[in-house]
């Protein structure tokens, strides 16, 4: 044990200077400099039993902590995730993809071999730098402890700018262990994305002006730039008479579902999104997610269809559509930009016009859409799930949802009328996301003053993927309700059979997808410290929900549902 300030020490304090309150992790001895460093510090280490539920807790805090720092801009909405060296960042892999696809403004680190003794090939070995490229907006590793503070302010201020995203920095053993006198660098101000062209947006306000059937698709990325950008999207769809809807797998809450205008999101339905997107005019707004799960056959959008795209990351901007007008910028101020320019161009004859229109198509869009989880097994004792929306909604209409229910999600988007920052779900669809990121966003929401209900609603499929992520929700005593809309299959591949390969579901044997015999998830909650039920009718959702509510301690509800 040396007395010395170390790269380890050094890491630490800027980490305390840039505002990080928790680190998440799963040590290894690599990492143990940096452990030592932590137990000197007001850093809070949250302990995670795989690398991959670090990476997801980091992630949902992140994603949480961005809207509060909507209201409070001494927060830095920044997670933190520290891994061992390269198959701890190969777990950790698949939630470093649910980050980026989510946005979340992420910083992951990994312990690696001393420089000096990498060309003997020792265990645990490989490349992390790219291991990881793929995934975040930068990746690279520090190989001499006097670059360590230029390097890791980098690595939050990119994470943190828009569009943003994770950031990976591999931390060598030596790196860590060598004595410095540098000190941490001032983060600085972080940039918006800004105001938008000035060219495009009045080539933009043109194109809405002269439409005959403007649409508007708000995508998560309006979310992301605040509340004062959802409300913008409001002001814009009210001031051009536009259509509502938004992007595919839409993952945040990025336009009042109860709004007049508000027709629908576009379900990942190769027939169904191009009818809601026929129209002359289409307006992309913060979109990244906008396209099916597999090949369509047709075009979404008809390629006569003129085309605005707005949106803080370029890449997205005019991706998947040639775009008439493109606007790169804050959604929220590009938006704004947009209502300047229209306002005393459309008469209120012609927005009628228009409002109209949108009240014909979303009468016949509703009821559609109300099929969506409805009861289509009268006679199973189980409830539906939308039965089991409808009562989560009744007990806990406020709480704070994280979701990644899969085939329960469009059920809980069409029937709960979620508020702006009160939702977020997995926008990067692999399994394993939903129960680290809700335990992460119980840290984050017990860092309030009045913290909010959290809810992880995760099918079982997604459960069983890190049933042991409850453990980390006992052990720091988080107050976390998980309900597991419970059909003992993966439905989602059963859905997916019949939509790829056809027939009905008595032509298949669906290897693989069904969870027989059942697995306790009750016995295997209470192992991990949290209080668990298993909730087998629809009358007995309310009570059960109501008394998980009330403990101040992590439950998980497990509630059968059909198919």
């Amino acid at each position: 044990m040396t007395d010395e300030y170390t790269g380890a020490d050094l890491f630490v304090d800027a980490l305390e200077s840039y505002g990080v309150d928790y680190l998440f992790g799963n040590p290894g001895t690599t990492e143990l400099p940096v452990m030592e460093a932590i137990s000197t510090s007001d850093v809070e280490y949250v302990l995670g039993l795989h690398e991959d539920i670090a990476v997801g807790m980091a992630s949902g805090y992140a994603q949480t902590r961005r809207y509060h720092s909507h209201h409070d801009e001494s927060i830095a909405p920044v997670g933190v995730a520290n891994l061992h060296i390269a198959p701890g960042l190969a777990h950790g892999l698949g939630n470093l993809y649910a980050a980026k696809i989510a946005g979340a403004p992420l910083v992951v680190t990994a312990g690696n071999h001393s420089t000096d003794f990498r060309h003997e090939e020792p265990i645990l070995s490989g490349d992390l730098v790219d291991m990881a490229e793929q995934f975040c907006k930068w990746s690279d590793e520090v190989l001499d402890v006097e670059a360590l503070p230029t390097m890791l302010r980098r690595a939050v201020r990119v994470a943190m700018t828009p569009p943003t995203g994770p950031v990976f920095l591999g931390l060598p053993l030596d790196v860590m262990l060598a004595e410095t006198d540098a000190e941490p660098e001032r983060l600085g101000a972080i940039p918006n994305a800004g105001s938008g062209d000035p060219a495009q947006l009045d080539r933009a306000a043109e194109l809405l002006v002269e439409a005959d059937d403007p649409v508007l698709v708000v995508g998560d990325h309006v979310a992301r730039s605040g509340e004062d950008a959802v409300a913008a999207a409001v002001e814009l769809a009210e001031s051009t008479g536009a259509r509502v809807h938004g992007e595919i797998l839409a993952c945040e809450v990025d336009y009042p579902t109860d709004h007049d205008q508000w027709v629908s999101y576009i379900p990942p339905d190769e027939d169904l999104a191009s009818m809601l997107m026929d129209t002359d005019t289409l307006l992309f707004v913060g979109c990244s997610t906008n396209t099916t799960l597999t090949r369509h056959e047709e075009a979404l959008v008809d390629p006569d269809t003129t085309c605005i795209h707005v949106g803080d990351d370029a890449w997205q901007v005019g991706k998947n559509q040639p775009a008439d007008a493109a606007i790169v910028g804050d959604p929220g101020l590009v938006m704004q930009g947009l209502i300047e320019r229209i306002r005393k161009r459309l008469s209120e004859d012609v927005v009628e016009e228009r409002l109209e229109r949108v009240s014909a198509i979303k009468e016949m869009v509703e009821a559609r859409m109300e099929q969506m989880g409805e009861d289509e097994a009268p006679d199973d004792p189980r409830a539906s799930k939308a039965q089991l929306v409808d009562a989560m909604e009744r007990v806990a209409g406020d709480a704070y949802i994280v979701d990644e229910g899969v085939t329960s999600k469009y059920a809980m988007l069409t029937r709960w009328d979620f508020a702006p920052e009160q939702y977020i779900s997995n926008k990067g669809g692999g399994l394993g996301y939903g129960l680290p990121a809700s335990i992460g966003a119980a840290v984050a929401e017990s860092q309030r003053d009045e913290p909010r209900d959290v809810i992880g609603f995760v099918g079982d499929g997604s459960y069983l993927y890190y049933p042991h992520a409850v453990y980390s929700a006992a052990r720091y005593d988080l107050d976390l309700t998980v309900v597991i809309p419970d059909n003992r299959n993966y439905r989602i591949l059963k859905d997916n059979t019949l939509n790829i390969l056809g027939g009905e579901e008595d032509d298949y044997e669906f290897v693989g997808m069904d969870f027989e015999p059942p697995i306790d998830l009750v016995g295997n909650a209470e192992s991990h410290g949290a209080r668990a039920e298993l909730v087998e009718t629809p009358d007995d959702i309310e009570d059960a929900l109501e008394d998980a509510l009330a403990n101040d301690g992590p439950d998980v509800l497990d509630v059968l549902v059909h198919d």
